[in-house]
């Protein structure tokens, strides 16, 4: 498979004061000794992050300070060399799958979200009114291309070979009734190709970060259930940090009620906390709401676009 890797910019906010990563450089009211980690994560929105920064720096005396990407490839490079201490971007399968392509071993330390990808399109309003020989775009990479085959197989528009299970790749389309013209690209580029293509399958943070709302704007999205897991996004480490007890404090604010809460008041729908335990909120709930409605991860009853 040919891939077309974007050249990425990465661009460093630091969220409190710098330091160099894992240093000590005086203590805050709570006593303890300021420590500084840097969070490679894509794109420029980034509010559940920039919550869980705020309760860190207060809390606990570490800053975070969230590395921007834009690329899917670059986050991952960062990790393996050292330029940042985490990342917090991609799938579980995702990270399975460059691991095992790149001979990493970067490692998951704790789920964050789902974003479930979604069919978009500036020409069709149903994916039933594509017309015959309609292009389509998906991203170039192994489980993001294999994830934009399936949805297209979920939409009824073609058949994939069910050996391939959750990666299928262009041969293994058994069936393509409308002769779908179906491209390849870096997964950065895809939402910019709306203009150009008739449906773009897009990943959600991608999508947000193009000014789209995936919960209203998609043509169809996939469902989220017990089937999602391979879906949930991670934040990742080095596997010789996976104990790292500063790390696992920094996943431990993450997944809080307090997250869960920006996640659903910036979001609104268009993606959902699945750590063990991650409260069901909606947006504007209370904090004294989001406890009462405590309830995992969503299933396949929570409510997704669907073809319209």
């Amino acid at each position: 498979m040919k891939r077309t890797l974007a050249a990425g910019l990465a661009l460093v906010v630091a969220v409190g004061l710098a330091g160099c990563s894992g240093s000590s450089t005086g203590s805050n009211a709570s006593g303890k000794d300021e420590v500084t980690v840097k969070v490679g994560v894509y794109g420029d929105n980034n509010e559940p992050w920039e919550t869980a920064a705020d309760s860190l720096k207060e809390k606990e005396n570490i800053d975070v300070e969230l590395v921007k990407f834009s690329d899917y490839v670059q986050p991952n490079q960062a990790l393996s060399d050292g330029s940042v201490d985490l990342n917090s971007f991609q799938t579980e399968i995702y990270l399975d799958t460059y691991n095992n392509e790149h001979g990493t071993d970067l490692t998951s330390i704790g789920y964050t979200i789902i974003e479930p990808m979604g069919l978009y399109s500036h020409r069709v309003s149903s994916v039933g009114d594509l017309a015959d020989g309609a292009t389509v775009t998906i991203p170039n990479d192994v489980s993001n291309g294999g994830r934009a085959l399936k949805l297209l197989e979920k939409a009824g528009l073609i058949t994939v070979n069910p050996d391939a299970g959750l990666t299928p790749g262009l041969d293994d389309i058994t069936a393509n009734p409308k002769n779908l013209q179906i491209t390849q690209l870096d997964a950065a580029q895809i939402a910019r190709s709306l203009d150009d293509a008739d449906l773009a399958a897009i990943n959600a943070d991608i999508a947000v970060d193009a000014g789209l709302m995936p919960s209203s704007d998609a043509l169809l999205r996939e469902e989220v259930g017990e089937a999602s897991k391979p879906y949930y996004n991670v934040i990742a480490a080095r596997a010789s940090d996976v104990d790292n007890e500063t790390y696992r404090t920094v996943v431990r604010y993450f997944q809080s009620d307090e997250v869960a809460r920006t996640i659903a008041d910036t979001y609104k729908g268009s993606q959902f906390p699945v750590w063990d335990g991650a409260p069901s909120v909606s947006p504007g709930a209370t904090a004294s709401q989001t406890k009462a409605a405590r309830g995992g991860a969503p299933n396949a009853t929570t409510p997704n676009a669907t073809m319209q």
